[in-house]
């Protein structure tokens, strides 16, 4: 497989980011994602397709989503206060104290009456210019707790026209694609003779860096969901247990340079893309969650503070990481001109994250939906560059929050792309090894 070289758009190589990934980042992410306060996550799973008529939730049993009961919820999480005061500034918060804080946002703080009322109501002003997703709705009915580590990404058999159908819209309705313009391998579109999307990358290279970010973004998602799907295959399903692991041919038929006539190295290199853009993310924020106050509070205060310090020892490993992507180069235009293509960026993600409520299979919308809200919250993140630095060092900001609901979604998503780069590290050594 021919994966190697310098990134398009950005100044950094596949090996740097395999070598960083794999034995520095991967193992800590892992294990972060394995901690009560991110491994559950509330989420609206019956919300009707708002596109076009619902085709039915798949039937498959594996297409299931377990829901969480309440009582193995964290008391913490299931209370609201997701992040609480940490334990020097407020040893014993009386009952009507966390009464009051349920009222509030991701960070709860502050000491004073005032902040607290004032902080609310900055919790509840939605910021459109913020929002890069369609978020669920936690105090809807239709909301439920799912426990991650019990209902893992993997093939769940869910594939097709509705599948497709998802997909297919995603590309073509929402990546400032015009429909004379035919993606590569597109089997819901006639065959294209001799083509072989040379004329869809010309196209692409000849749109605006944001745009052409845009759909390199959305190609790197579809690739890594792929990698998951290959890496955790249905490979056997008996009568008392089905049995899962990788299956190397359904990963060359997606991914490999002969069988997609080169469009699997392509895609690959848009997953590394991705990659680099939450990296940087995760770099830019790290400033919100090394304040002393932020907790990331569960209830068990020995967890939440291991909890709390595996999280800071991945953003020093990210700090330390020397070829981070340089978001500074998008909407860097034009003013009037940077600001309209900013937001029409925003209204085509948060589009696609809508889009996720369609997909049929309960399994795969969770997982889709959690990535791209992760990505959504990247995006916000990037975009909030000035709020994030002038971040007031011993209460709330006004200017830039984060939910549970995005700090959940933020750091799964991108425990999603590390381990995708460490399965493909593992598809290359089983390719060689069938040689």
């Amino acid at each position: 497989m021919e994966l190697a070289g310098v990134l398009d758009d950005c100044f950094c190589d596949v090996e740097s980011i395999d070598v960083f990934n794999n034995f520095k980042l991967y193992p800590r992410v892992k294990r972060l994602t394995e901690k009560d306060y991110f491994r559950y996550y509330r989420m609206n799973l019956k919300r009707p397709c708002p596109f076009w008529p619902d085709d039915g939730h798949c039937s498959i049993k594996d297409c299931h989503v377990e829901p969480c009961p309440e009582s193995k919820i964290p008391v913490g999480i299931k209370s609201g206060n997701y992040n609480k005061y940490s334990p020097a500034v407020d040893p014993a918060p009386d009952t009507a104290e966390c009464e009051q804080v349920k009222e509030l946002g991701a960070i709860n703080s502050t000491l004073s009456n005032r902040s607290k009322q004032a902080f609310a109501d900055w919790a509840r002003h939605d910021d459109a210019q913020d929002h890069f997703c369609e978020l669920d709705d936690e105090t809807s009915p239709d909301s439920e707790y799912v426990d991650l580590l019990l209902n893992p990404e993997r093939f769940t058999g869910y594939k097709g026209p509705s599948a497709w159908r998802v997909w297919n819209s995603i590309y073509e309705e929402n990546c400032f694609k015009p429909r004379s313009v035919y993606r590569p391998l597109n089997p819901l579109v006639p065959s294209r003779g001799d083509d072989d999307g040379e004329s869809f990358y010309t196209w692409l290279e000849g749109l605006c860096l944001e745009k052409r970010v845009f759909y390199r973004l959305i190609s790197g998602l579809h690739s890594s969901i792929n990698i998951h799907l290959c890496a955790e295959y249905l490979l056997d399903e008996g009568w008392d247990r089905s049995v899962w692991g990788p299956n190397v041919q359904e990963f060359r038929q997606r991914f490999d340079t002969a069988e997609t006539k080169g469009e699997g190295t392509r895609r690959l290199k848009n997953l590394y893309f991705l990659y680099l853009i939450e990296l940087r993310a995760l770099y830019k924020v790290a400033p919100y969650f090394e304040r002393a106050f932020v907790n990331l509070y569960t209830g068990n205060l020995q967890e939440d503070a291991a909890t709390k310090e595996l999280l800071l020892q991945v953003f020093g490993e990210i700090r330390a990481f020397p070829m981070h992507f340089d978001e500074k180069s998008m909407f860097a235009g034009h003013k009037i001109e940077a600001k309209i293509l900013k937001e029409e960026f925003r209204l085509h993600f948060k589009n696609i994250s809508r889009i996720m409520d369609c997909v049929g299979c309960s399994k795969c919308r969770l997982w889709g939906k959690l990535q791209t809200q992760g990505l959504g919250t990247a995006l916000k993140i990037l975009f909030s560059e000035k709020e994030i630095q002038n971040l007031p060092e011993h209460s709330p900001s006004q200017g830039f929050q984060l939910t549970r609901q995005e700090i959940v979604a933020l750091l799964n998503g991108f425990a999603r792309l590390s381990t995708s780069i460490h399965q493909l590290h593992l598809f290359r050594l089983m390719l060689k090894d069938n040689r």
